[in-house]
């Protein structure tokens, strides 16, 4: 019983301790501040570097495009473009898959439905009927690429 208590006490310690220098380790690097130019240019001038000095050169900013990726996806959901996408909007590019699996038209999706569609996929994909769809034959059931659009320049 000895043994238990002491050995869950010295785990204790070890905790406290990796607490307390963790914590210790966090300020030390909060407090530590970024160098300090070793001058201070006038805001007209253009700091200029050792030209015989062998190193890589500076990073170059990145080029800001007009949409990043996630206004691309907010606008293609936004029909209406006003700044927001209501319910309707965002079941609105699932409707046509939904349409397609509803065969008899009453907006419900049942799983016979659902099944009959899915082997009848299965079924155009298995080229040579064997009941199983190899690398090659799901290979052919890839969506087709788009096009490129040609350019309006």
């Amino acid at each position: 019983m000895s043994r238990i208590l002491a050995g869950g006490m010295a785990g204790l310690l070890m905790v406290a301790a990796g607490l307390f220098w963790w914590q210790g380790r966090a300020a030390v690097e909060q407090e530590s501040a970024p160098p300090v130019a070793a001058y201070k240019a006038a805001p007209d001038t253009i700091p200029v570097g050792d030209p015989n000095a062998i190193g890589e050169a500076p990073p170059m900013p990145a080029s800001a495009t007009p949409e990043s990726r996630e206004e691309r996806r907010f606008h293609r959901y936004d029909r209406d473009r006003d700044g927001i996408i209501t319910r309707n909007e965002m079941m609105a590019s699932r409707v046509k898959a939904f349409r397609q699996l509803d065969t008899d038209h009453n907006n419900l999706l049942s799983f016979e439905e659902w099944a009959v569609a899915t082997g009848e996929r299965f079924a155009a994909a298995d080229g040579d009927g064997n009941g199983r769809v190899t690398p090659a034959e799901f290979a052919k059931t890839a969506p087709k690429p788009k096009p490129d659009p040609k350019c309006g320049c």
